[in-house]
């Protein structure tokens, strides 16, 4: 039975909703609805980094004190406010959608604790819009033993498997984190965080020149990048480590620069991003053939070029220029998991996440 399912996802980059309708069985998809985008205010972004940084004491996942409380209720009006505004844009009503996937915005992520945070009310986000809400996706994961990322897999599959063309396909999902999904075929899925996507970047930038980040990479082509820097940052344990591992938004935070002009630092962090991600080659079963990247890093320039000079032979490209739209991927795929969650289908497994057995998630709340 076909769903219409509407996915919101609010990523470790902290811009905004982005929210995107699509129809399906949680298998397939059938077809591809329209996606919209509520961005963050400067108020509410400074918000989520204040919460990012309370965040890291919290003594356990449903703790929410201070500015945390506030930053949840702010995340959740965001996001009620990102489907009234696509509900009434696209001339729909409520009963006309069956499920929301609410992924909520991620504050802290330490599997090895047993611990991911994703704030966000989904039961006041349901009463608020009226539609039935999945939310919650990663605890069950996380609970077993999983890393609880990256979630997108099964979904990236989908995609890749419409594509009808030889494997390996890698899928790269570049956001504040940057993760990949390994397809080679029906039966080999695996995937990882690689390392940081754009939050170094988008940081630095915020710091040095006030901006949100290197629009189209275009700063980052003015510098030169710091190849020994980048060299002793690979250096780190994990990147050594095998798929699945996954990342806190804040895990490379420590990584210092020291006294570099921007433009060097800023082509450095890119170059440090699409070394993380080519570095994963080494760790897969076979080499890819072809990487097909979304997510704000995708329509970073610079850092496609970056990657294309690390990966040999194998092809580089948005996932725009395959049909697919990349700034919706993400937000698609919380809807697809939506959809999964209500039939009991996996959304993680043992070459994702490292969860023990393949795992559904997700907890409903009702209007």
């Amino acid at each position: 039975m076909m769903l219409t399912a509407l996915g919101l996802m609010s990523g470790t980059s902290l811009d905004g909703v982005d929210v995107a309708l699509i129809e399906t069985d949680g298998k397939q998809v059938k077809a591809f609805g329209p996606s919209g985008y509520r961005p963050y205010g400067p108020a509410e972004r400074n918000l989520l980094r204040q919460a990012l940084s309370e965040a890291v004491h919290l003594p356990r996942r449903d703790a929410r004190p201070g500015i945390l409380a506030e930053a949840e209720r702010a995340v959740t009006q965001a996001h009620a406010e990102a489907v009234a505004a696509f509900v009434a844009q696209n001339r729909m009503r409520p009963e006309d959608i069956d499920i929301v996937g609410f992924h909520g915005q991620t504050v802290l992520h330490r599997p090895e604790k047993r611990m991911t945070v994703q704030i966000g009310d989904g039961p006041a986000l349901a009463r608020a819009i009226h539609i039935p809400v999945m939310h919650d996706f990663r605890a069950a994961d996380v609970e077993a033993g999983g890393q609880g990322a990256p979630f997108v897999p099964v979904y990236h599959r989908a995609l890749a498997n419409s594509l009808e063309r030889e494997g390996p396909i890698v899928v790269v999902n570049i956001g504040g984190v940057s993760n990949i999904t390994y397809i080679d075929g029906n039966d080999t899925l695996i995937a990882c965080d690689t390392g940081p996507g754009n939050a170094l970047l988008d940081d630095f930038m915020y710091r040095t020149m006030n901006q949100a980040f290197d629009a189209e990479g275009k700063f980052a082509a003015l510098g030169n990048a710091d190849d020994a820097w980048i060299a002793r940052a690979l250096e780190l344990p994990f990147f050594a480590s095998p798929p699945p591992k996954s990342l806190d938004r804040n895990d490379f935070a420590a990584l210092k620069l020291g006294e570099v002009a921007p433009a060097d630092g800023a082509a450095t962090l890119t170059a440090f991003t699409a070394a993380a991600i080519a570095r994963v080659i080494p760790l897969l079963p076979r080499r890819p053939r072809s990487w097909i990247v979304c997510g704000g890093g995708a329509r970073n320039l610079t850092m496609l070029r970056m990657l294309r000079e690390r990966v040999g032979s194998a092809t580089v490209e948005a996932a725009e220029t395959l049909g697919w739209a990349s700034d919706a991927i993400e937000a698609q795929a919380f809807g697809f998991l939506a959809a999964r969650g209500l039939k009991g289908l996996p959304l993680s497994y043992p070459a994702t996440t490292g969860v023990p057995m393949p795992m559904t998630g997700g907890v409903i709340a009702r209007p």
